[in-house]
């Protein structure tokens, strides 16, 4: 259905042309290196529809999950430079290399970056069903559980991720005794909250608030240095004297392979922009915890890099084997 959306988007009239602009031949790909139904599944089909209808060919959204999202996002490296193969990603594409030490791509040097899509806060939550109430409650009673030998699991939505990494960290700092499991994508880890198979983990509210006012998950603390916009009851973890995730603040955005024609990037960029513009987009993006700030090619490439500094000095020496 969402194919045929599409089709009939791009078929609707569109500004005319720029002389000399590029304007693709045939459907454009957008590789989303997750599963549908997470975040970033989400995200990239928000957008696809209004650059379909301005680039005047479908914007067809395939996901290829797998390996923390490298393999989705090697698939774009090596994909031709002609504008027709993009990528529509998050920090992992960033941050898997890293941890797991594998270099099929260089996230700096093998893309072309086009433009940020925006920003979200991540919160740390539990299933409701524990007996938790907040931050301090659930510290005390996963060490419990570990003390006892009944550890909780930890979820994280890939190897290396943001949800992998602070999650553990405050998990080795405190001596909580939990256990991490991976899953392929946000989705396949919001599924094991509702059959119990994970207790807790960090998220974004684009895939949880649904369960959250349905009472399913209890959202215990917000990372980074800012409450979530749409959730302000839930305190930062260093309101509440825990100090993980100051100053830290990912990316989801549109990347294609590196030496895009310069014609070919800035079109892409320009629609890229436009969209991003678009107060429709915006609101859609603000009603799903999602901050819209864009950033064009130049700057969305300095925020990857900035990305790659600091989880390379954040990660060193941490022992992130998967569980």
């Amino acid at each position: 259905m969402h194919r045929r959306s599409l089709l009939a988007s791009a078929m609707l009239a569109a500004p005319a042309l720029a002389q000399g602009a590029w304007q693709p031949d045939r459907p454009i790909r957008v590789i989303v290196p997750f599963p549908p139904g997470g975040a970033t599944d989400v995200w990239a089909r928000l957008v696809a529809e209004p650059m379909a209808e301005m680039l005047r060919v479908p914007v067809l959204i395939e996901n290829r999950s797998g390996a923390s999202s490298i393999l989705g996002s090697d698939l774009v490296a090596k994909a031709a430079p002609d504008g027709h193969t993009l990528l529509f990603t998050i920090t992992p594409l960033v941050q898997a290399p890293i941890v797991l030490n594998q270099h099929p791509y260089d996230p700096v040097r093998d893309f072309s970056p086009i433009g940020q899509m925006g920003t979200t806060t991540l919160v740390f939550m539990c299933r409701a069903a524990l007996p938790p109430r907040n931050l301090r409650e659930f510290i005390a009673f996963a060490q419990e559980r570990a003390r006892a030998g009944r550890g909780l699991n930890l979820g994280s939505w890939a190897a290396g991720s943001t949800a992998h990494v602070f999650a553990l960290q405050m998990n080795n700092a405190l001596n909580m005794g939990m256990t991490h499991v991976t899953y392929r994508g946000e989705a396949p880890m919001v599924t094991a909250y509702l059959s119990d198979e994970v207790d807790c983990g960090i998220n974004s509210l684009t895939s949880t608030r649904v369960h959250i006012e349905a009472g399913r998950l209890r959202p215990l603390a917000a990372l980074g240095d800012d409450r979530a916009a749409g959730m302000r009851d839930v305190p930062t973890f260093y309101e509440q004297g825990v100090d993980i995730g100051r100053g830290w603040s990912g990316f989801a955005g549109l990347l294609g392979p590196a030496r895009l024609p310069a014609p070919v990037h800035a079109r892409l960029a320009e629609v890229f922009r436009e969209t991003m513009h678009r107060q429709a987009i915006r609101d859609r993006l603000l009603a799903m915890d999602t901050n819209p700030v864009w950033l064009g090619p130049e700057d969305f490439g300095a925020a990857i890099r900035r990305v790659r500094d600091i989880w390379t000095e954040l990660t060193r020496g941490m022992d992130l084997q998967v569980g």
